[in-house]
């Protein structure tokens, strides 16, 4: 299955937390800083490796994330 994610810049603090338990690995810290002079999250994701697991969303203390999957074909 596929998924992605779009981190809301404007909440994340860039603890990192969710580049941690990403079973796929593709979240990182930004090199850049947000406006609020954090480091965001963004996702690297070239592959398509991304599932829409949500453990990024589901550990993230500033619900930042919003995850997408796509639906199975019937």
């Amino acid at each position: 299955m596929k998924g992605t994610v779009i981190v809301d810049e404007a909440l994340c603090k860039g603890c990192g937390l969710c580049t941690g338990v990403c079973p796929k690995g593709v979240l990182a810290l930004s090199t850049r800083f947000s406006a609020r002079g954090y480091h965001p999250v963004e996702l690297v994701d070239p592959g398509g490796a991304c599932t829409g697991c949500e453990l990024c969303s589901v550990i993230c203390p500033e619900a930042a994330f919003t995850v997408y999957r796509e639906r199975a074909a019937a």
